[in-house]
């Protein structure tokens, strides 16, 4: 739920300053051969600059171009590592049906429900302790799902808070490394195994892989609001940057599901179709990125879960229409050549292109509107909870902030150059 503040109240909404909004969006252009990744991330990243209140707007103003520019910077860190590519989606059909109760909305929750533990005892065998098929939750305490499943050593069960707990202290810490290796002290008491049972204990994830979207996004809140709480500008602007990122792809209701690229209903290409075909034809001509005010967020993870799951809601939509479309067109009106860079390229036809983004109704432009509103009020939620530090007083001129932040560029666009992606291709 977002709400007001009371304070501050002065708002960015002199006539002037929107007239200079659009046409700062009128004047960035973007390549036509550039996805939502590019073109759609920097025009909603630099539209949410003029969502802010007086307090906030110069400053970002005074770096739009690097809040622009540096929205696409977390696509790049996918092709630098393999623990990127699963923050921007989330595959929460996966996991049951809408409204997804079976997926705790608390991170440490998730990956002690969907995470499996094994040791190794003293004679070489592989016990599994607790996971997939063999423990469940009922009410504050962990069960096995039948008698026959519980390893022998095995004489308790623990509860819920201590189970939390251990996760919190034990897997966390080890989250971004190659092999969960877990501590056999700790994992004895809360199984009551036997002194010398356990000899090494190891946890597999069999969460991360299908996606972890909103809930990096409240860890990149939470990083922002320290940024503003320490006063770091370069800082401040990267994650701004990339929160805005983050909750584009939350708009995106292919980023929701395992069918992401229409690859199990014979839509293969249906994700850059409706992210980045449509945007290209018909946001300069077509659609108002003039959104209003950002608002404070009084509970963050409830507002990026309700972001996702309002994206998914559309998604039956998305992949019903064009198929009816694909009934109706011949193939060869569906698909065509166009010159892009001195470039070949195939891509969905123009009138194509037009009678999808008819039958969806203004879609696309409602989810980069809630996209540039949602990050707009990211950033002004994070400055209140920082206690509204006087940005004005940081003094980061972009001649420093691009030096500050060169090495770190120059890194991603090597990596990109490279044209390896690492993890799963999501489009």
């Amino acid at each position: 739920m977002i709400s007001f503040l009371t304070k501050p109240k002065v708002w960015p909404t002199s006539t002037a300053l929107w007239v200079l909004g659009f046409v700062l969006l009128t004047a960035f252009s973007s390549s036509p051969s550039e996805r939502w990744g590019f073109f759609g991330h920097r025009r909603i990243n630099r539209m949410a600059v003029f969502t802010l209140p007086t307090e906030m707007i110069g400053f970002y103003k005074r770096h739009i171009e690097y809040i622009t520019e540096h929205a696409v910077d977390p696509d790049k860190r996918r092709y630098a590592t393999k623990f990127e590519a699963v923050r921007h989606y989330i595959d929460i059909d996966k996991w049951g049906k809408y409204p997804f109760p079976e997926v705790p909305r608390d991170w440490v929750d998730a990956l002690a429900k969907y995470t499996d533990v094994y040791i190794v005892t003293a004679g070489g065998d592989t016990l599994h302790l607790a996971g997939d098929g063999i423990t469940m939750l009922e009410g504050e305490q962990w069960q096995y799902r039948n008698p026959a499943a519980q390893p022998a050593p095995v004489s308790k069960l623990p509860g819920a808070k201590a189970y939390r707990s251990f996760f919190y202290e034990s897997v966390l810490p080890r989250y971004y490394e190659d092999e969960w290796l877990l501590p056999c002290d700790t994992l004895s008491q809360l199984f009551g195994l036997p002194a010398g049972t356990c000899r090494s204990a190891f946890g597999k994830d069999r969460f991360s892989e299908h996606g972890i979207l909103p809930y990096h996004l409240l860890t990149m809140q939470r990083r922002l609001t320290e940024a503003f709480r320490q006063g770091s500008p370069s800082a401040i602007l990267r994650l701004s940057a990339e929160i805005g990122h983050y909750i584009g792809d939350a708009s995106v209701p292919l980023h929701t599901t395992e069918n992401y690229n229409g690859q199990l209903t014979n839509q293969t290409g249906i994700h850059a179709f409706w992210e980045s075909r449509l945007p290209e034809l018909f946001a300069d001509k077509q659609y108002d990125f003039m959104v209003g005010k950002a608002e404070y967020i009084d509970q963050p993870r409830d507002f990026f879960w309700n972001l996702v799951l309002e994206s998914h809601l559309m998604l039956d939509s998305v992949l019903a229409i064009e198929k009816d479309l694909s009934r109706a067109f011949p193939p060869d009106r569906q698909f065509c050549y166009e010159e892009r860079l001195d470039v070949l390229v195939r891509t969905q036809c123009r009138e194509y292109a037009a009678a999808y983004h008819k039958r969806l109704d203004g879609q696309v432009e409602k989810r980069m509107r809630d996209a540039i509103r949602a990050i707009g009020s990211a950033w002004f939620t994070a400055w209140v909870d920082a206690g509204q530090p006087n940005l004005l007083r940081l003094g980061l001129d972009n001649d420093k902030l691009a030096a500050r932040e060169k090495r770190e560029q120059e890194e991603l666009e090597a990596a990109l150059k490279k044209g390896e992606r690492k993890g799963r291709e999501h489009e």
